[in-house]
């Protein structure tokens, strides 16, 4: 007993077979990482004023962009696996055993990101703060599937939280299988620091700060985000520095080391940059019900109006296309730079000025959206008659 508590124990498996089919315990911690990202993000984003069911419509775009960005990161720095004498090509397609690279993750999964939000009016950077807690919490989930693997650890060490990994062998010929094996000798034939646990619980700390700064400091236009990979590349950096599995060495550092320093880097020009954008803006969606049920004078589909929510607030900029300004109410509001341009409602509209209420960023209250206090403009905008055909935008459309 005292042994066992000395040191934590390793699965005996990470793949049981139902029958003919193999159930992962990585491929499981992955699909739940997401789930709980998409149900996570879903809930801020409707706090934020979006849409209901939004954050799934862009995870159709973004999951799968991700998996193959992933997919293809690993491939390339880990190349010696799956390329040479005695190595097999087709095995870098092999997803499901394991070999996903966050950097290719996230950036080919932002494509798909913006592939999906420019189809639906929606400013990514926006969606990006929504879901960004959600998505480090997933990194953490995926990193269960690490354990059962019995990979991404450290070098050995006699720490109370050493983790105890064992030789795992196919059970009908005893040969050494190390994925898909069964320790059958509970005996371990090393000790070693658990970094993939290190990585979990930094990840859950990444997840609780960048929420608190949130709703401290009303970040927003990409800002969340930004402190998210911050934080993320900063325990990247010095967990990849404990980590004694072979990695593709680059001026004789592991790669991941020198990619955290580079994206933690251009994290933080990011976020220093948009900080002159101002504060956090409200995604007033064009049939999201307004502060009394009613969406009369929504201000359009992906509009985004920075902090333009009390009675009174000023809004520069807005461009209304196919709507004259005359017959446009707003309680008490100035709006300035009205754009006519020949259709119906603009999209990724951004409004800013003084915001006397924000919406707040609370998970646990879904629809809190549009504040209290939203400016609103009024019902009949007319169609200007005497707008030209060409002038129309681009981003308008006609439902």
């Amino acid at each position: 007993m005292t042994t066992f508590l000395a040191t934590i124990p390793s699965p005996d498996r990470g793949v049981w077979q139902l029958g003919p089919i193999p159930i992962r315990a990585y491929a499981l911690c992955i699909i739940l990482g997401i789930v709980v990202a998409i149900w996570w993000g879903e809930r801020r984003w409707v706090a934020r004023g979006g849409v209901k069911g939004e954050v799934t419509d862009i995870a159709v775009f973004a999951v799968p962009f991700g998996l193959i960005g992933g997919r293809l990161y690993h491939v390339a720095t880990d190349w010696h696996k799956y390329f040479g004498e005695g190595k097999n090509p087709w095995e870098a397609l092999a997803i499901w055993n394991g070999g996903l690279g966050i950097w290719g993750a996230i950036a080919l999964g932002a494509v798909g990101a913006w592939i999906a939000c420019r189809r639906r009016g929606i400013p990514l950077p926006a969606m990006a703060d929504a879901v960004a807690p959600g998505i480090v919490v997933a990194q953490a989930v995926g990193r269960l599937g690490n354990y059962f693997n019995q990979e991404l650890y450290g070098g050995s060490t006699t720490v109370p939280w050493g983790l105890e990994i064992y030789e795992r062998v196919d059970p009908q010929t005893g040969l050494k299988d190390d994925l898909t094996g069964v320790a059958l000798d509970h005996t371990p034939i090393d000790v070693v620091h658990p970094t993939f646990l290190y990585e979990l619980l930094w990840n859950l700390g990444v997840a609780l700060l960048i929420v608190w700064a949130d709703r401290k400091f009303r970040l927003g236009h990409g800002r969340v985000f930004a402190l998210y990979v911050a934080g993320y590349t900063a325990g990247r950096f010095w967990i990849e520095l404990m980590r004694t599995d072979p990695a593709t060495q680059v001026f004789g550092q592991r790669i991941n080391v020198l990619t955290s320093v580079v994206v933690f880097l251009g994290a933080l020009v990011y976020f220093v940059l948009a900080a002159k954008r101002g504060g956090r803006e409200v995604i007033v969606r064009g049939d999201a019900p307004t502060e009394d049920g009613d969406t009369t004078g929504a201000t359009g589909t992906g509009a985004a109006a920075t902090g333009a929510t009390a009675a009174g607030a000023t809004a520069v900029g807005t461009t209304a296309t196919g709507a004259t300004a005359t017959g446009a109410t707003a309680t008490g509001a100035t709006v300035t730079g009205t754009t006519v341009a020949g259709a119906t409602a603009a999209r990724s509209t951004t409004a800013t000025g003084p915001a006397a209420a924000d919406a707040e960023d609370d998970p646990e209250d879904e629809g809190s959206g549009a504040a209290t206090g939203e400016a609103r403009a009024g019902a009949d905008a007319r169609t200007d008659p005497t707008a030209a055909p060409e002038s129309r935008s681009s981003d308008s459309r006609g439902e």
